[in-house]
């Protein structure tokens, strides 16, 4: 960790910012240096440092990228559901349907404009690497998904149909498109957030299925 402390009046008020391990996670300490005479100069300074430490939260949000937030999932097991299919509500897709082999969860939605960029890419991902992919339909009405698949192309063995959104919000889901690398054991190993480009799939996702793919089980 590394820590910086800062104030501009040392023998009252005293910020603190550290910064930890993951680099992309601070906290914030506010307190007092030292007695105030009375309550009044107590009250004139807490406004201060809450104010000062908004600033400092606010200024270190500004440079961090959304799609780089790590997701508190990372390394856990993926949240059970169980969600009728997109195509055939007589059937289902679960949790239990991801294991015993590495898997992509792909969560997109008709209403999304930026899935439409990534859609070529996921047709393409599926058909020239075989890689298993899932979708998970958030938030959407079915015939306008249904619509959505037969225009922009339909990569996914099975798609969730999250109506409520219920499912997405399990899995930390804030915006779609976001993309999960599942291990064999139904454990979340990567989350992506916004569309794929070929650079990530190229330098993270395909490197990472390969590895989990020779992993022991």
């Amino acid at each position: 960790t590394e820590k910086v402390a800062f104030s501009r009046y040392p023998d009252l008020l005293l910020i603190e910012l550290t910064k930890l391990e993951n680099p992309d996670s601070v906290q914030i300490h506010v307190w007092y240096h030292g007695q105030p005479q009375n309550d009044a100069l107590m009250n004139r300074f807490l406004p201060l440092g809450i104010f000062v430490a908004l600033l400092v939260l606010l200024g270190v949000g500004l440079h961090l990228d959304p799609r780089e937030v790590p997701s508190p999932l990372i390394n856990k097991p993926a949240p059970d559901f169980r969600l009728p299919d997109l195509k055939d509500p007589s059937r289902s897709i679960a949790r239990a349907d991801l294991l015993g082999k590495v898997t992509l969860l792909n969560v997109w939605a008709s209403w999304c404009s930026v899935c439409r960029d990534e859609q070529p890419l996921l047709v393409d991902m599926a058909r020239r690497y075989h890689l298993t992919l899932y979708g998970l339909d958030y938030k959407d009405e079915r015939a306008d998904a249904l619509m959505w698949l037969q225009r922009f192309g339909d990569p996914y063995l099975l798609t969730g149909y999250d109506a409520d959104g219920r499912t997405g919000i399990n899995y930390g889901v804030y915006g779609v498109p976001e993309t999960y690398v599942i291990d064999r054991d139904g454990i979340i190993r990567y989350k992506h957030i916004g569309p794929l480009t070929p650079e990530v799939l190229e330098k993270t996702i395909l490197p990472l299925v390969k590895k989990l793919n020779h992993d022991p089980a």
